[in-house]
């Protein structure tokens, strides 16, 4: 399927899929479980206690020898130092940044990454952010990600990256990360989901470098964006927090909630997908669901750096190209959400995240009760390259891509500039590997409750 979304009419009470995979080979002692086509290699439903919280801080010593290093994108990556010069090296060294990478569930076969920022550099993160267990009012045992600062990050990740086939699912029992309650941003004493303290900003991590001539505090400030990322694959190995403009530049796919009141997004809209029509997403209940396909074949011009990847959506309401405006007239410019949740239902009720990637691209799928729709599933299929446009990366080894999207890149700043001379070289590859949680270590804030975590392999792949 390459148009739309396939809307799965849902009985009451239950949620109406088909379990599908992903594929390692089965660990020793492990169980497996065949469900239709798919074979369940793993499974996490967190009724084993967790161990992360109580694990000690390791200090991020930054750098290419850092075991949390990816590329010139990082942290204190060459990019940035690049385009800011002098002033991000003295910028970032006002602070440490403390980590844990925990291995959890059976044989280890998840990893929890915590990040933490510490902005006095007394040795100590500031902030406390973590995974532990939790339990529902009936007694059923989750996980809780709990991040009560916005200046520290918790992913739940795969140990080992996924396999070339795979169908990888998460069940969501709660959600506190911004978003509109009741028709208002303002609730239990916070504003979109932050805490009121002041000096909440990006520093020192921008698209465009370090800012010549602003404190910490006289940065952009965050509190008017939150979100979560409900299950999104990424192109490298071993993800963590990080500065949140370098994973514009590493996913794949997306499913996420961005949760935004800036005035901007007054431009975007979110689909009703029992009458596929499109609304103003500010005049909905803002708890929406954005389902990407990263584009391989387009970056976001921000403020001349092409570090975001333009996204190609499918929706019930009509697939729609993020450089162009889209709706009646072209009212649209900003994102197109799939789907509203309503949180209020949780933990009562669930929602279940899944990608799947076969042979021909990948599949985003979610069920639950949304607005306006009742329990329903929504499934979106898009070819690895489809209609001339590829999904970014998508290739997990040299033999599945011959070149063809290999650019080069301008990255400009206030003092200089850097060049990425092959976005994506003939030769190349990249390893799947999702992420349930926040990744930023300067954006979001809040908690979660995540129920069952499960990878599938195609039956055929034993």
């Amino acid at each position: 399927m390459t148009g739309r979304w396939r809307i799965t009419a849902a009985v009451t009470g239950a949620t109406a899929m088909v379990a599908l995979s992903a594929g390692l080979p089965a660990a020793a002692g492990s169980t497996s479980e065949r469900t239709g086509p798919w074979v369940l290699m793993a499974q996490e439903n967190f009724d084993r206690p967790l161990r992360v919280d109580g694990e000690p801080w390791r200090l991020d010593p930054q750098g290419p020898r850092s075991p949390w290093h990816v590329d010139a994108f990082d942290d204190d990556g060459e990019a940035w130092t690049k385009i800011s010069g002098p002033l991000f090296k003295k910028q970032l060294d006002t602070l440490n940044v403390f980590r844990k990478r925990v291995a959890f569930g059976r044989d280890g076969w998840l990893t929890a990454e915590v990040a933490a920022v510490d902005k006095d550099r007394d040795g100590r993160p500031d902030s406390r952010p973590g995974l532990s267990n939790a339990s529902l009012p009936g007694g059923q045992k989750v996980a809780r990600i709990s991040e009560p600062s916005w200046d520290a990050g918790v992913l739940i990740r795969p140990t080992r990256p996924l396999p070339p086939r795979y169908r990888v699912e998460m069940t969501l029992r709660g959600i506190d990360f911004g978003g509109k309650r009741q028709g208002t941003w303002d609730y239990n004493g916070r504003h979109n989901g932050y805490t009121r303290e002041p000096c909440k900003t990006r520093y020192p991590w921008t698209f465009q470098g370090a800012l010549p001539g602003k404190t910490r505090c006289q940065y952009p400030d965050v509190t008017k964006e939150n979100g979560f990322y409900y299950l999104t694959i990424l192109d490298y190995a071993n993800p963590a927090p990080h500065g949140n403009p370098g994973i514009h530049y590493r996913r794949k796919v997306i499913m996420d909630g961005y949760y935004s009141d800036d005035e901007r997004w007054k431009d975007a809209g979110t689909c009703n997908p029992r009458t596929g029509k499109i609304y103003r997403t500010f005049d909905g209940t803002f708890n929406g669901i954005n389902a990407l396909f990263v584009r391989g074949d387009m970056f976001r011009e921000a403020a001349n750096n092409n570090i975001s990847n333009e996204y190609y959506i499918k929706t019930a309401c009509g697939n729609v190209s993020m450089d162009k405006p889209y709706g009646p007239g072209g009212r649209f410019k900003q994102h197109l959400t799939s789907a509203e949740l309503q949180p209020q239902l949780l933990p009562k009720a669930s929602y279940r995240f899944a990608v799947e990637r076969d042979s021909t691209g990948y599949t985003l799928e979610m069920s639950g009760p949304f607005l306006h729709t009742g329990q329903t599933t929504l499934r979106v299929h898009h070819d690895f390259v489809e209609d001339g446009r590829p999904i970014w990366h998508y290739n997990q080894t040299p033999g599945e891509y011959d070149g063809r999207f290999d650019r080069r890149l301008v990255h400009k700043g206030p003092a200089g500039t850097y060049i990425t001379k092959h976005t994506w070289p003939k030769g190349s590859a990249y390893p799947d590997s999702f992420i349930i949680g926040d990744p930023h270590l300067n954006y979001y804030e809040g908690q979660a409750y995540v129920d069952d975590i499960r990878l599938y392999v195609p039956s055929n792949a034993r």
